[in-house]
């Protein structure tokens, strides 16, 4: 791995870190920028390094870095009830990244910014709905349908930050 790569890692490392203590508390699931940053990090990053990245997060916070919303860390968060939506940054980054390195246009990307929210979504449903007890309708009531509309916004500024960052050639 060059250094150019590693340091635009560590830095997704950090941004996403970052992102998670921009929380509004709305219930078991908090509002972060974290969709925004694994987004961009798939887009600028590519599939595999976004991929790290995001994994490199989550065993940073699973270590007890307190990197995750409300500045917690610990393995106990990713066995809680955002542990599923934490786990899907990982596998969202990298699908972000390889259906965006097919195609580089608005439509090719938000397509893929919507597949990186779907998988996050699915994980973090499932784990939230085992949490409380496998009530799964209450978990997609408060895991899934207060963020949508937000998280497409985030989805649409993702795409239109990582197209201007890929046509000034910065990454």
């Amino acid at each position: 791995m060059k250094a150019r790569e590693i340091a635009y890692t560590g830095l997704f490392v950090a941004m996403t870190a970052v992102s998670a203590q921009i929380a509004i508390p709305i219930g078991e699931v908090p509002i972060t920028l974290q969709v925004l940053m694994v987004l961009l990090s798939g887009f600028l990053l590519g599939s595999k390094l976004g991929f790290l990245s995001q994994f490199l997060y989550v065993v940073m916070g699973a270590l007890g870095f307190p990197v995750f919303a409300n500045f917690q860390g610990g393995f106990g968060v990713i066995y809680g009830p955002t542990g599923g939506y934490l786990l899907a940054f990982p596998l969202a980054a990298f699908l972000t990244g390889y259906i965006g390195e097919r195609k580089e246009n608005i439509s090719w990307y938000f397509a893929a910014a919507i597949t990186g929210i779907c998988v996050i979504y699915l994980l973090g449903w499932l784990r939230l709905g085992f949490f409380i007890g496998g009530n799964f309708k209450k978990a997609f009531m408060i895991g899934i349908l207060p963020f949508a509309g937000i998280d497409i916004i985030k989805a649409v500024v993702a795409v239109i930050i990582a197209l201007r960052v890929k046509r000034a050639g910065v990454l």
